[in-house]
C-alpha cells in the first residue's frame, strides 16, 4: 500500500465486510470502540484480517493504544512501509 488513503480504503471495506459496519460511519476520526461498537475480540479479530490482507506480521502491542480509524490506518501504514 503505497498511501495512507489506500490503507484507509482497505481498512473501510474489512470493517463494511467482516463487521457489518456502515461505510459511511468509518472516517479517521470515529473511535473504535465508542462510534463503531467494536470490542476487544473485534480488535483481535481486525489484526488478525489486515495481517493476512497484508502479509506483514502485526504485533499486538501496536495496536494497544489503536483508538481511531486514523490510528489503524498510521500503524498499518508504517508497517507497510518498514
Amino acid at each position: 500500500m503505497k498511501t495512507k488513503e489506500e490503507v484507509l480504503s482497505l481498512l473501510t471495506r474489512i470493517l463494511v465486510d467482516e463487521f457489518e459496519l456502515d461505510a459511511a460511519q468509518i472516517h479517521p476520526d470515529a473511535h473504535l470502540y465508542q462510534d463503531l461498537d467494536l470490542d476487544s475480540i473485534d480488535a483481535v479479530d481486525l489484526v488478525v484480517k489486515l495481517r493476512e490482507l497484508t502479509g506483514r506480521k502485526i504485533e499486538p502491542e501496536a495496536f494497544k493504544q489503536v483508538r481511531t480509524v486514523g490510528h489503524v490506518v498510521d500503524e498499518v501504514f508504517a508497517l507497510s512501509q518498514a
